[in-house]
Protein backbone atom coordinates (compact mmCIF):
# COMPACT_ATOMS: atom_id res chain seq x y z
CA UNK A 1 0.00 0.00 0.00
CA UNK A 2 2.75 2.50 0.90
CA UNK A 3 4.72 1.71 -2.47
CA UNK A 4 0.98 2.24 -4.29
CA UNK A 5 1.08 5.20 -2.56
CA UNK A 6 4.35 6.68 -3.60
CA UNK A 7 4.17 5.82 -6.76
CA UNK A 8 0.73 7.63 -6.99
CA UNK A 9 2.17 10.74 -5.53
CA UNK A 10 5.25 10.95 -7.73
CA UNK A 11 2.68 10.44 -11.10
CA UNK A 12 0.76 13.19 -9.38
CA UNK A 13 4.01 15.47 -9.23
CA UNK A 14 5.28 14.17 -12.70
CA UNK A 15 2.00 15.55 -14.03
CA UNK A 16 2.12 18.58 -12.61
CA UNK A 17 -1.04 17.43 -11.11
CA UNK A 18 -0.03 17.61 -7.34
CA UNK A 19 -1.06 18.92 -4.46
CA UNK A 20 -1.71 22.63 -3.71
CA UNK A 21 1.45 24.32 -1.82
CA UNK A 22 -0.37 24.55 1.30
CA UNK A 23 -1.61 21.26 1.72
CA UNK A 24 2.36 19.62 0.72
CA UNK A 25 2.73 21.23 3.69
CA UNK A 26 0.13 19.85 6.09
CA UNK A 27 -1.15 17.14 4.65
CA UNK A 28 0.46 15.27 2.30
CA UNK A 29 3.64 14.14 4.08
CA UNK A 30 1.17 12.63 7.00
CA UNK A 31 -0.36 10.23 4.88
CA UNK A 32 2.51 7.87 5.20
CA UNK A 33 6.19 7.58 5.17
CA UNK A 34 6.73 7.44 1.70
CA UNK A 35 4.44 10.30 1.26
CA UNK A 36 6.57 12.33 3.49
CA UNK A 37 9.67 11.12 1.94
CA UNK A 38 8.35 12.41 -1.60
CA UNK A 39 7.38 15.67 -0.38
CA UNK A 40 10.70 16.46 0.38
CA UNK A 41 11.49 16.36 -3.04
CA UNK A 42 12.96 19.59 -3.23
CA UNK A 43 10.93 19.95 -6.79
CA UNK A 44 7.81 20.11 -4.69
CA UNK A 45 9.44 23.61 -3.92
CA UNK A 46 10.80 24.84 -6.89
CA UNK A 47 7.65 27.15 -7.46
CA UNK A 48 6.72 29.57 -4.30
CA UNK A 49 3.38 31.38 -4.62
CA UNK A 50 2.61 32.42 -0.78
CA UNK A 51 0.25 34.62 -2.18
CA UNK A 52 -2.07 31.49 -2.15
CA UNK A 53 -1.97 31.06 1.59
CA UNK A 54 -3.50 32.97 4.68
CA UNK A 55 -0.77 33.53 7.41
CA UNK A 56 -3.51 35.11 9.71
CA UNK A 57 -3.68 32.94 12.92
CA UNK A 58 -7.01 32.11 12.81
CA UNK A 59 -6.83 30.75 9.04
CA UNK A 60 -7.83 27.14 8.67
CA UNK A 61 -3.95 26.99 7.05
CA UNK A 62 -2.18 28.56 10.15
CA UNK A 63 -4.38 26.60 12.53
CA UNK A 64 -3.51 23.18 10.53
CA UNK A 65 0.49 24.03 10.21
CA UNK A 66 0.77 24.97 14.21
CA UNK A 67 -1.04 21.98 15.07
CA UNK A 68 0.94 19.55 12.91
CA UNK A 69 4.08 21.04 13.46
CA UNK A 70 3.17 21.30 17.37
CA UNK A 71 4.09 25.16 17.29
CA UNK A 72 3.53 26.61 20.57
CA UNK A 73 3.23 30.50 19.10
CA UNK A 74 1.24 31.29 15.83
CA UNK A 75 2.21 30.65 12.38
CA UNK A 76 4.15 33.67 11.15
CA UNK A 77 5.08 34.46 7.50
CA UNK A 78 8.76 34.89 8.46
CA UNK A 79 8.98 31.14 9.68
CA UNK A 80 7.17 29.64 6.72
CA UNK A 81 9.28 30.74 4.59
CA UNK A 82 12.37 29.16 6.35
CA UNK A 83 10.62 26.31 6.73
CA UNK A 84 9.66 26.21 2.88
CA UNK A 85 13.31 27.59 2.01
CA UNK A 86 14.83 24.75 3.64
CA UNK A 87 12.31 21.99 1.91
CA UNK A 88 13.69 23.62 -1.53
CA UNK A 89 17.40 23.06 -1.13
CA UNK A 90 18.11 26.39 -3.34
CA UNK A 91 16.24 25.22 -6.17
CA UNK A 92 13.31 27.59 -5.94
CA UNK A 93 13.35 29.16 -9.38
CA UNK A 94 9.39 31.42 -8.99
CA UNK A 95 9.16 33.41 -5.51
CA UNK A 96 5.60 35.11 -5.06
CA UNK A 97 5.71 36.84 -1.72
CA UNK A 98 2.40 37.40 0.07
CA UNK A 99 0.92 41.19 -0.40
CA UNK A 100 0.83 42.40 3.17
CA UNK A 101 2.66 43.97 5.79
CA UNK A 102 3.82 40.74 7.13
CA UNK A 103 6.57 40.46 5.22
CA UNK A 104 10.20 42.28 6.18
CA UNK A 105 12.98 43.35 4.15
CA UNK A 106 14.64 40.67 6.61
CA UNK A 107 12.27 38.04 4.63
CA UNK A 108 14.05 39.43 0.98
CA UNK A 109 17.22 39.80 2.14
CA UNK A 110 16.86 35.67 3.88
CA UNK A 111 15.29 34.89 -0.16
CA UNK A 112 18.23 36.71 -1.92
CA UNK A 113 20.60 34.14 -0.17
CA UNK A 114 18.84 31.10 -0.66
CA UNK A 115 17.39 31.44 -3.70
CA UNK A 116 20.07 32.30 -5.94
CA UNK A 117 18.30 30.18 -9.32
CA UNK A 118 15.24 32.61 -9.02
CA UNK A 119 13.97 33.77 -12.16
CA UNK A 120 10.91 34.82 -11.34
CA UNK A 121 10.05 37.40 -8.47
CA UNK A 122 6.70 38.54 -7.15
CA UNK A 123 7.83 41.68 -4.60
CA UNK A 124 5.33 42.46 -1.78
CA UNK A 125 3.23 45.41 -1.68
CA UNK A 126 3.58 48.59 1.11
CA UNK A 127 7.24 48.39 2.23
CA UNK A 128 8.45 50.78 4.32
CA UNK A 129 10.52 53.15 3.00
CA UNK A 130 13.71 52.34 4.51
CA UNK A 131 13.00 48.86 3.18
CA UNK A 132 12.32 50.21 -0.55
CA UNK A 133 16.12 51.43 -0.93
CA UNK A 134 17.45 47.74 -0.39
CA UNK A 135 15.83 46.00 -3.57
CA UNK A 136 18.83 47.08 -5.95
CA UNK A 137 21.36 45.97 -3.41
CA UNK A 138 18.94 42.70 -3.38
CA UNK A 139 18.19 42.56 -6.84
CA UNK A 140 22.05 41.78 -7.83
CA UNK A 141 22.18 38.27 -6.19
CA UNK A 142 19.41 37.06 -8.50
CA UNK A 143 21.89 36.83 -11.71
CA UNK A 144 19.40 34.38 -13.09
CA UNK A 145 16.05 36.61 -13.37
CA UNK A 146 13.70 36.52 -15.85
CA UNK A 147 10.42 38.15 -14.56
CA UNK A 148 9.78 40.98 -11.80
CA UNK A 149 6.68 42.17 -10.49
CA UNK A 150 6.39 45.16 -8.07
CA UNK A 151 3.06 46.10 -6.68
CA UNK A 152 3.49 49.65 -6.42
CA UNK A 153 7.07 51.56 -7.81
CA UNK A 154 9.56 51.46 -4.72
CA UNK A 155 11.13 54.91 -4.51
CA UNK A 156 14.53 53.09 -5.31
CA UNK A 157 13.21 52.10 -9.17
CA UNK A 158 16.02 53.72 -10.91
CA UNK A 159 18.60 51.81 -8.99
CA UNK A 160 16.97 48.47 -9.00
CA UNK A 161 16.46 48.94 -12.56
CA UNK A 162 19.99 49.66 -13.20
CA UNK A 163 21.07 46.69 -11.15
CA UNK A 164 19.17 43.93 -13.45
CA UNK A 165 20.50 46.02 -16.57
CA UNK A 166 23.64 45.63 -15.38
CA UNK A 167 23.53 41.73 -13.48
CA UNK A 168 20.67 40.07 -15.20
CA UNK A 169 21.17 39.29 -18.40
CA UNK A 170 18.59 36.93 -18.96
CA UNK A 171 15.93 39.77 -17.77
CA UNK A 172 12.38 40.12 -20.04
CA UNK A 173 10.20 40.70 -18.31
CA UNK A 174 8.60 43.64 -15.92
CA UNK A 175 5.29 45.12 -14.08
CA UNK A 176 5.21 47.73 -11.75
CA UNK A 177 2.78 50.03 -10.97
CA UNK A 178 3.07 53.86 -10.24
CA UNK A 179 4.12 57.34 -11.05
CA UNK A 180 6.25 56.55 -14.68
CA UNK A 181 8.30 59.57 -14.21
CA UNK A 182 10.43 61.07 -17.61
CA UNK A 183 13.41 59.35 -15.66
CA UNK A 184 11.85 56.21 -15.02
CA UNK A 185 10.87 55.86 -18.65
CA UNK A 186 14.89 56.57 -19.93
CA UNK A 187 15.98 54.49 -17.02
CA UNK A 188 13.82 51.16 -19.36
CA UNK A 189 14.37 52.36 -22.27
CA UNK A 190 18.41 53.11 -21.53
CA UNK A 191 18.70 49.87 -19.29
CA UNK A 192 16.71 47.12 -20.32
CA UNK A 193 16.49 47.11 -24.38
CA UNK A 194 15.81 43.75 -24.43
CA UNK A 195 12.90 43.91 -22.80
CA UNK A 196 9.88 41.55 -24.36
CA UNK A 197 6.95 41.92 -21.36
CA UNK A 198 6.11 44.84 -19.69
CA UNK A 199 3.07 45.99 -18.07
CA UNK A 200 2.56 49.09 -16.27
CA UNK A 201 -1.16 49.27 -15.87
CA UNK A 202 -2.92 51.34 -13.39
CA UNK A 203 0.02 54.06 -13.31
CA UNK A 204 -0.03 57.73 -14.02
CA UNK A 205 2.37 57.27 -17.43
CA UNK A 206 1.90 60.41 -20.24
CA UNK A 207 2.14 59.80 -23.47
CA UNK A 208 5.55 61.26 -23.74
CA UNK A 209 6.78 59.27 -21.15
CA UNK A 210 5.39 55.84 -23.25
CA UNK A 211 6.74 57.25 -26.28
CA UNK A 212 10.35 56.81 -24.81
CA UNK A 213 9.60 53.41 -23.55
CA UNK A 214 8.50 52.08 -26.96
CA UNK A 215 11.23 53.63 -28.60
CA UNK A 216 13.91 52.69 -26.40
CA UNK A 217 12.54 48.77 -25.50
CA UNK A 218 12.47 47.90 -29.59
CA UNK A 219 12.09 43.97 -28.40
CA UNK A 220 8.77 44.35 -26.57
CA UNK A 221 6.52 41.82 -27.63
CA UNK A 222 3.82 42.41 -25.05
CA UNK A 223 2.82 45.71 -23.44
CA UNK A 224 0.12 46.22 -21.03
CA UNK A 225 -1.31 49.52 -20.14
CA UNK A 226 -4.69 49.34 -18.99
CA UNK A 227 -6.15 52.19 -16.49
CA UNK A 228 -3.38 54.35 -16.84
CA UNK A 229 -3.93 57.74 -16.14
CA UNK A 230 -1.87 60.31 -18.14
CA UNK A 231 -2.35 59.17 -22.19
CA UNK A 232 -4.65 57.83 -24.43
CA UNK A 233 -4.21 55.45 -27.43
CA UNK A 234 -4.31 57.77 -30.48
CA UNK A 235 -3.14 57.43 -33.96
CA UNK A 236 0.39 58.15 -33.69
CA UNK A 237 1.12 56.07 -30.05
CA UNK A 238 -0.97 53.14 -32.56
CA UNK A 239 0.98 53.15 -35.39
CA UNK A 240 4.52 52.84 -32.76
CA UNK A 241 3.09 49.72 -31.32
CA UNK A 242 2.15 47.86 -34.29
CA UNK A 243 5.15 46.19 -34.10
CA UNK A 244 4.02 44.92 -30.75
CA UNK A 245 2.21 41.29 -30.82
CA UNK A 246 0.20 42.03 -28.09
CA UNK A 247 -0.92 45.88 -27.05
CA UNK A 248 -3.26 46.71 -24.25
CA UNK A 249 -4.65 49.81 -23.45
CA UNK A 250 -8.02 49.06 -22.29
CA UNK A 251 -9.28 51.80 -19.85
CA UNK A 252 -6.64 54.69 -20.14
CA UNK A 253 -7.71 58.09 -19.86
CA UNK A 254 -6.69 61.51 -20.09
CA UNK A 255 -9.15 62.62 -17.30
CA UNK A 256 -7.75 62.70 -13.63
CA UNK A 257 -10.55 61.16 -11.01
CA UNK A 258 -9.60 62.61 -7.69
CA UNK A 259 -10.99 59.48 -6.25
CA UNK A 260 -8.00 57.48 -7.93
CA UNK A 261 -10.12 54.54 -7.99
CA UNK A 262 -8.17 52.71 -10.82
CA UNK A 263 -5.12 52.78 -9.10
CA UNK A 264 -3.13 51.66 -5.53
CA UNK A 265 -3.04 54.03 -2.87
CA UNK A 266 0.31 54.63 -3.12
CA UNK A 267 0.04 55.13 -6.33
CA UNK A 268 -2.58 57.97 -5.95
CA UNK A 269 -0.53 59.59 -3.22
CA UNK A 270 2.20 60.37 -6.36
CA UNK A 271 0.08 61.14 -8.95
CA UNK A 272 -1.56 63.89 -6.53
CA UNK A 273 1.75 64.83 -5.58
CA UNK A 274 3.06 65.19 -9.23
CA UNK A 275 -0.49 66.99 -9.98
CA UNK A 276 -0.05 69.44 -7.13
CA UNK A 277 3.21 70.45 -8.41
CA UNK A 278 2.13 71.11 -12.28
CA UNK A 279 1.46 75.04 -13.59
CA UNK A 280 -1.88 75.86 -12.79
Amino acid sequence: MAASRAQEFGSQKQGKAMASFGDLAVAVPFVCKSWYRASLDPSCWRRLNFRSLDFTPWSPFSRAFALRYRLHSPLSFSAFLRFALHRSRGVVDQLAFPLSSAVSIHDLAYASVKCLRLKALALPDNLMLEDDLRIPELVWRWKDLEHLEMETKPSSFLEAVVEIGRNCPRFVGLKVRGLIRREDAKALARCLPELKHLELSKSYLTKDELLVVIDGCRKLETLTIKDCLGFQADDEILKLVSRIERFEHEGSTLVYSYTCSNIGSRSALQVSFFLSTLDP
